[in-house]
């Protein structure tokens, strides 16, 4: 476990595989006790969520449009992308979300 890369993802590099593995790790969402608090190295603090691959510790970094995405999620929508492609995960309006609410 202690060999595995570490990688932090951002909202913007979020690929489906990772999506996925949010979504099947935290089926109805994340809560404080998932949360993984620490500072960057620009000595700002980051919350991320954490998932397991058998090679990678990916830490999320939350954020609104992450939320939202993982809301929403349907894999039938990331069927025509490869796994690892970053660009398969449309930004979200947060705000058009919230007024749908």
């Amino acid at each position: 476990m202690d060999n595995l890369k570490r990688v932090i993802v951002d909202f913007k590099k979020l690929t489906p595989e990772v999506l996925r593995l949010l979504v099947e790790r935290y089926p109805d969402g994340y809560d404080d006790l998932n949360i993984i608090s620490f500072y960057n190295a620009k000595g700002e603090r980051i919350e991320a969520v954490e998932v397991l691959t058998d090679d990678t510790k990916y830490l999320v970094k939350i954020s609104a449009k992450l939320e939202v995405t993982m809301a929403n999620y349907d894999e039938d929508d990331y069927e025509d992308f490869d796994d690892d492609d970053p660009d398969a995960i449309p930004d979200v309006d947060v705000e058009a979300e919230e007024d749908e609410d």
